[in-house]
């Protein structure tokens, strides 16, 4: 069943369902008219008859009161009124319920029946209780009750109306035929208005249909002429066809500036849509896959990736889950069956979708990258941060360098001045002369000494017990100046691979600037983290900090802030760090302390 016709019939029920509901209120509202009208008649002959009774009994006071009651005109009285109003029966009866007068002179003298009230039943019975009444059977009474008594307000006799419910079908069933009559035609109709109104509103949606059909394939023409209504939506599907070819235009664009800033990288990127069907491939896919870039346009994951391979696990469990994989060592299959596998790295994440959309991810990327190149990049950076700390650890030796040959410069002028006047006195001159170059000489043989090559031992060097030697070697002098050491473990048998040795020195050297900037007492934290890679060491004090204007100076050699400080320890652990392939870098709030953190190579 296609949606035109699904559509038709559910405006065709929908008019039906009112239509019936309309008639059916109606048909409610004979039936309550109907019982009204009965009850409102039945009350009135109660008046009728009781009115009658007290008349009679007025005739003859000097009589008994079943006397009284047996007049002959009163009993054709009642008759009378049950003729007249379709009432089923008129009984007059005692306070003990024998019936003394009645329209059915058979039933004097017998016990009256008690039935329930007629006003009642009325009145609180809906359109189905009233519907019930009808046909509850011919045997089925109701009474309505007045009841007379004497001045003294001592009963005396009761007037009973008797109304059978099934009376009243005779009525209800005309006035019935005639609103049935009138709730089939309105049905018809409403019938008939549903299907020229879904005919005329489909023809409409056809014409519409037909126009962003010819918008889609670039071929629109406006509607017919003289279609006001039509001619506006046309404009409009022109003007969205328009707008759609230009958006397809611009994703084509960004589609192939993408591709062609990608086809570069030694990186593969595949972009999977939410079917898990390629849309877009680029870099060195074939160089990992072995297969020419047009194969892979449309392809299924299943294909691009066959399962059950160590390459399609990973992806087929992100797309799953949604947990994201980044840099998983994964040995690809050889291109041809003399090669060799090719290793890389796998990284596949989940692409969300917009907010409000409907899903969980809105497609797969999947990224391949070489190892051998990667490793390349770092070696180089490392050669770069090489290079950078040579130039830092350097330029306080310039500083140092610069002032003694200004020295020298000066008093060989100063000397050259004297000789040229005949005054041979020098000696103060070159005994600073030959000073000034004992200290040259110093700092030129520090500087070699600190850039001479290294023979590192390297060895697997538990941080634990690391970080507990270097606590134990501090806390004397930590005590002295009533500094607290602590010692934190984020995890527990985490190693690196180092010169044991050198690395003690450069911790110590950091561990004692951090206690000489603590004079007034403090607090020092020794802490270890793991990652991934790497282990992480902070040395945490509670000093004064580093003033901002200093921060980029405290790695230079012989640069210091200490009254007799050699400038040379912080110098020494940057080159420690750098030579075991870390990084040392610090933050510092001023009169909240320094953390320093050095970064090392995991040990394998």
């Amino acid at each position: 069943m296609n949606l035109r016709t699904r559509l038709t019939l559910g405006s065709v029920l929908l008019a039906t369902l009112i239509a019936g509901a309309i008639s059916a209120v109606d048909l409610a509202n004979v039936l309550r008219l109907q019982f009204d009208a009965t009850l409102e008649r039945a009350q009135l002959m109660n008046n009728v008859a009781s009115e009658l009774v007290r008349e009679a009994l007025n005739r003859q006071l000097t009589l008994p009161l079943p006397d009284a009651l047996r007049d002959p005109q009163l009993s054709a009285a009642l008759v009378n009124i049950l003729t007249a109003s379709r009432i089923l029966e008129v009984e007059v009866a005692d306070p003990g319920g024998k019936i003394l007068a009645d329209s059915d002179q058979t039933r004097v003298g017998s016990a009256a029946p008690h039935y329930p009230d007629f006003q009642a039943a009325v009145e609180h019975a809906g359109w189905r209780g009233k519907a019930g009444l009808l046909f509850s059977g011919a045997t089925t009474y109701y009474q309505v009750q007045q009841s007379l008594g004497t001045p003294e307000g001592q009963p005396l006799v009761s007037v009973r109306v008797i109304v059978a419910p099934a009376l009243i079908m005779g009525d209800i069933r005309k006035s019935l035929a005639a609103n049935a009559a009138v709730a089939v035609l309105a049905l018809l109709g409403a019938i008939s208005i549903a299907f020229l109104a879904s005919a005329v509103a489909f023809r409409k949606l056809g014409q519409i249909g037909l126009m962003l059909d010819r918008a889609a394939s670039g071929d629109f023409e406006a509607g017919p002429p003289g279609a006001d209504e039509m001619s506006i939506v046309a404009s409009k599907v022109s003007l969205l066809g328009q707008r759609l070819r230009g958006a397809q235009v611009e994703v084509s664009d960004l589609r192939g500036n993408i591709d062609r800033l990608l086809r570069d990288l030694e990186d593969a990127v595949f972009v999977f849509n939410r079917e898990l069907r390629l849309i877009f491939a680029s870099g060195s896919v074939e160089r990992f896959l072995g297969k020419e870039r047009a194969w892979f346009s449309g392809q299924a994951l299943a294909e691009v990736f066959p399962p059950a391979t160590a390459l399609s696990l990973p992806i087929e469990q992100t797309a799953r889950t949604g947990r994201p994989v980044h840099n998983r060592r994964i040995l690809l299959p050889p291109p041809d069956a003399d090669g060799a596998g090719v290793a890389a790295l796998l990284s596949v994440d989940v692409l969300e979708r917009l907010p409000g959309d409907v899903g969980a991810r809105s497609g797969v990327l999947v990224r391949l990258r070489d190892p051998e190149a990667q490793r390349r990049l770092g070696r180089q950076l490392q050669t770069a941060d090489r290079l950078a700390a040579i130039g830092r650890i350097t330029g306080g030796v310039a500083h140092e360098v610069k002032n003694p040959l200004n020295a020298i410069l000066l008093h060989v002028e100063v000397a050259r001045a004297k000789m040229s006047r005949g005054d041979a006195d020098i000696a103060p001159q070159m005994e600073i002369i030959s000073r000034e170059i004992v200290r040259l000489d110093r700092v030129v043989k520090t500087f070699l000494d600190f850039t001479k090559p290294v023979d590192l031992r390297f060895t697997n060097v538990p941080l634990g017990e690391m970080l507990d030697e270097i606590a134990q070697l501090a806390r004397p002098q930590a005590a002295a100046a009533n500094i607290h050491v602590d010692v934190h473990l984020e995890e527990a048998g985490v190693e690196v691979r180092a010169d044991r040795d050198l690395l003690k020195q450069a911790l110590l050297n950091v561990v004692m600037n951090a206690i000489e900037a603590m004079p007034e007492g403090g607090a020092l934290l020794l802490e270890a983290l793991a990652g991934e890679d790497t282990a992480e060491l902070r040395i945490t004090d509670t000093g004064g900090g580093i003033p901002p204007e200093l921060r980029e100076k405290i790695f230079r050699l012989y640069f210091t802030t200490k009254t007799g400080g050699s400038g040379i320890g912080l110098a020494m652990t940057f080159r420690i760090v750098q030579l075991h392939d870390g990084t040392i870098d610090f933050t510092s709030e001023p009169g909240k302390g320094t953390t320093f953190l050095i970064r090392l190579p995991m040990a394998a």
